[in-house]
C-alpha cells in the first residue's frame, strides 16, 4: 500500500478479453515480481506457520495512511484547489481524466513519494502503534481499458512494505476503491452513482484481490491482512451478493496464502446482529466496523459527554461479537466541520452549511486550521473522546485511527494530535479515567 525492491519487475502481462459489444472491458495485470532464493526460503518458512500478528491474543493499535494511493479532497486540498470554484473535478477519477495520463501521472507520483515517507513509518512505530491500513484502489493492481486513472503507485507501495518491516509495524492492504464505485463516495475513486455489483465489476474486483494478493504472497511476515473492500455501501447493494463477494474474496485471497488474515467491512450493516455467523468455519476472518458520529444532524448534535456514552457503549457490544472485530476507522472529530469532509465544495452540518441541515456550533478553527490552534475546549473534549474509544475498541480485536496526517484538518490528524498531547502517549495512559466503567 516488497522486500527487495531492488528486483527487476517482469514485463507487465497483458490479459486481452473479448472485444465485441458488450465485452467486459480489456484487464491489465500487474507486473509480477521475479522469486529469488532468499525469498522462496522466506515462503517456505512461513507457510509452515499462521498469521504473523497474534489477533487473538494481542490488541490492534494501528493508523490510515489515507490520501496517499486513493486521493480524498478533504486530506489534500491543495492538490483540488485549482477546481474548488467549477467543481469539475472532486474525486480521483475526474482529477484524472481532467489532467490527462501524462500530467497526472507526474503530479501524483510527487505526491505518493512524498505525502508517507519512510519517517512518518519510524514516527508511527514510536508512538507505539502497530498497524498501518493502507488504502489502495483497483486501478492499481487491475486498471480497466479505458479508465482515466494512471499506475506507478506499487512501487511505492512495495517500499513501503520495506519501510514497515524496518519499523516493526504489520500491514493491512484494504481494497478502497472497486470499479464501479462500491458507495459512490469520492474515496471510492469516483464519486456519484453506485455501480459495483453491474455488469462485470465484481468479477473485475476479485481480480484485483487476486493480484493484490499474490504481490504480496511472500510478505505475510509484514503484510498480515488484506480488505476485500472498504465499505460497500450496503442500502444501495444486494446484500445477499456482497456476502457471495465476501465469500469468494476470502477463497481468492487464502488461495495465494494461507499467512493472510481476510478483513471484510460491515456494509453498513449491525456488526453484531447481522454479521455474527456469517464465515463460519473460515480461519484468520476479520470484520471491520468504522465507527462515526458525524456524518448525521442528530450525531453532530450530541453533546461531548454523549459522544463519549456512545463510544463506551460499544465495548460491550464489541466484545460480544463471535469473529475478530476490528474498528478499522474512527476519529477525534465531534464536528464534521473539516474542509470538504462531505465532498468538494460541501458545506458542514455542524454549522447548517450543509444542505438541510441546521447549525449546532461554530467551525471556526476545524475547517481550516493546526492542532495546536484548537480551542482548549475542543481539546479537552478531543482527549476524552479518544480516551473513550480507545477503552471501548480494545474490548475486543483493537482499532485503526482515520487518518495519520492531513493538510488541515485538525481533528483527523493523528500525527499532530499525539504532537500536542491529545493523543496518548503512552497509549495506555489517561487524562480521563474511569469513563467507561
Amino acid at each position: 500500500m516488497i522486500p527487495f525492491t531492488t528486483l527487476l519487475r517482469s514485463a507487465t502481462a497483458i490479459l486481452a478479453l473479448s472485444t465485441s459489444v458488450g465485452a467486459a472491458p480489456t484487464l491489465y495485470a500487474p507486473i509480477l515480481r521475479p522469486r529469488n532464493i532468499s525469498t522462496d526460503s522466506r515462503d517456505s518458512q512461513l507457510d509452515k506457520r499462521a498469521v504473523a500478528f497474534d489477533y487473538n491474543g494481542d490488541k490492534v493499535r494501528g493508523v490510515n495512511l489515507g490520501g496517499w494511493f486513493v486521493l480524498e479532497p478533504w486530506i489534500t486540498p491543495s492538490i483540488f484547489d485549482e477546481w474548488s470554484t467549477s467543481q469539475t473535478v472532486v474525486d480521483e477519477y475526474t482529477y484524472t481524466k481532467t489532467l490527462g495520463k501524462s500530467e497526472a501521472s507526474s503530479r501524483l507520483s510527487n505526491h505518493w513519494n512524498t505525502w508517507i515517507t519512510q519517517d512518518d513509518f519510524n514516527a508511527i512505530a514510536q508512538a507505539g502503534l502497530n498497524h498501518v491500513r493502507i488504502p489502495i484502489g483497483y486501478w492499481a493492481v487491475a486498471p480497466l481499458d479505458g479508465d482515466p486513472y494512471v499506475q506507478g503507485q506499487l512501487d511505492v507501495l512495495d517500499n513501503a512494505i520495506n519501510w514497515a518491516r524496518g519499523a516493526g509495524l504489520k500491514v493491512m492492504l484494504d481494497l478502497h476503491g472497486a470499479p464501479g464505485s462500491q458507495n459512490g463516495f469520492d474515496n471510492s475513486g469516483r464519486y456519484g452513482s453506485v455501480d459495483w455489483q453491474q455488469g462485470d465489476t465484481v468479477s473485475q474486483t476479485l481480480t484485483a484481490l487476486e493480484n493484490l494478493s499474490n504481490r504480496y504472497k511472500g510478505d505475510t511476515d509484514v503484510v498480515t491482512a488484506i480488505e476485500l473492500l472498504n465499505e460497500p455501501l450496503g442500502s444501495s447493494l444486494d446484500l445477499n451478493a456482497v456476502q457471495d463477494f465476501y465469500n469468494k474474496g476470502y477463497q481468492t485471497v487464502k488461495a495465494a496464502s494461507s499467512n493472510f488474515a481476510v478483513v471484510f467491512h460491515d456494509a453498513f450493516q449491525d456488526f453484531s446482529s447481522y454479521w455474527n455467523g456469517f464465515g463460519s468455519g473460515e480461519n484468520d476472518l476479520m470484520l471491520d466496523t468504522h465507527q462515526y458520529q458525524i456524518f448525521s444532524p442528530d450525531q453532530v448534535g450530541r453533546s461531548p459527554s454523549e459522544h463519549v456514552s456512545d463510544a463506551c457503549a460499544l465495548g460491550p457490544k464489541l466484545a460480544g461479537t463471535n469473529k475478530w472485530v476490528v474498528v478499522g476507522e474512527w476519529t477525534g472529530a465531534q464536528t464534521d466541520c473539516a474542509k470538504w469532509l462531505n465532498g468538494l465544495g460541501k458545506g458542514a452540518r455542524y454549522d447548517g452549511s450543509f444542505p438541510d441541515s441546521s447549525y449546532t456550533g461554530s467551525c471556526d478553527g476545524k475547517y481550516t486550521g493546526t492542532v495546536a490552534n484548537l480551542s482548549s475546549n475542543d481539546k479537552n473534549n478531543l482527549r476524552a473522546y479518544v480516551e473513550a474509544q480507545l477503552d471501548a475498541y480494545e474490548q475486543h480485536t483493537g482499532w485503526i485511527f482515520w487518518t495519520w496526517k492531513t493538510e488541515s484538518a485538525p481533528e483527523w490528524h493523528l500525527k499532530d494530535l499525539i504532537a500536542e498531547g491529545l493523543f496518548p502517549q503512552p497509549l495506555n495512559s489517561r487524562q480521563h479515567p474511569g469513563q467507561c466503567g
